[in-house]
């Protein structure tokens, strides 16, 4: 491969950016470099080499260093652990969504990890829990003070905005009167209380005409 190394130091797990200790480890560690560029970096469509290179990353126990390695240098070109160009775009176009909490914690540990914008607010957030002043922020961070001053600034408003409006209730809504119901309701909408009641017509019967005798 191309960047391959000849020390021999002991893998330390969590490395930073230009940590290349991995690599002693890889599959294809001691191939011949040309050969290896005709596996690794093939032409365009050759997918007899592309099959090789997979076969070959399948069985490598830092294929996934391989890939850390290719997406936070940003190398877009060639097959880096077991994934071709075209396969390793989405992950180069999500890399700074990531969120790996053992990177997090490795940062803690003194470790200096390459973090991605999401690691590096959660740094911030667990910082100003910790307690930690600007001055110290900024040299793990390697940003100026007022920097570090401000980014746990925000932390603080965002802290203080939740505890603020965490667990209050909503206003309750008040209730119209209810209605009182009727058995048979109206179909013009009126209450039965205000339709005219109907009473029976008497009519007089000494007055009424008397009809033709049969």
């Amino acid at each position: 491969m191309r960047h391959i190394t000849t020390h021999t130091t002991p893998a330390t797990g969590l490395r930073s950016v230009g940590d290349t200790n991995w690599h002693v480890r890889g599959a294809c560690y001691g191939m011949d470099p040309e050969e290896a560029d005709e596996l690794f970096f093939p032409r365009p469509r050759d997918l007899c080499a592309i099959a090789e290179a997979r076969a070959l990353c399948a069985r490598c126990p830092v294929r996934r260093d391989c890939l850390n390695h290719a997406l936070e240098n940003g190398i877009k070109e060639g097959t880096w652990g077991g994934l071709t160009k075209a396969e390793r775009r989405p992950w180069h176009d999500g890399l700074p969504q990531r969120m790996d909490y053992s990177r997090v914690i490795a940062f803690f540990n003194g470790r200096d990890v390459h973090l991605t914008a999401r690691e590096r607010e959660a740094v911030v957030d667990h910082a100003y829990v910790r307690g930690w002043r600007p001055a110290r922020l900024a040299v793990a961070l390697q940003i100026s003070p007022q920097h570090a001053r401000d980014l746990l600034r925000q932390v603080a408003n965002k802290v203080f905005d939740r505890d603020r409006y965490q667990g209050i209730p909503r206003k309750k809504r008040k209730k119209a009167p209810a209605q009182p119901k009727t058995d048979n309701p109206a179909p013009d909408g009126k209450s039965a209380a205000s339709r005219p009641v109907a009473r029976p017509v008497r009519t007089n019967t000494a007055n009424a005409p008397l009809g033709k005798a049969a």
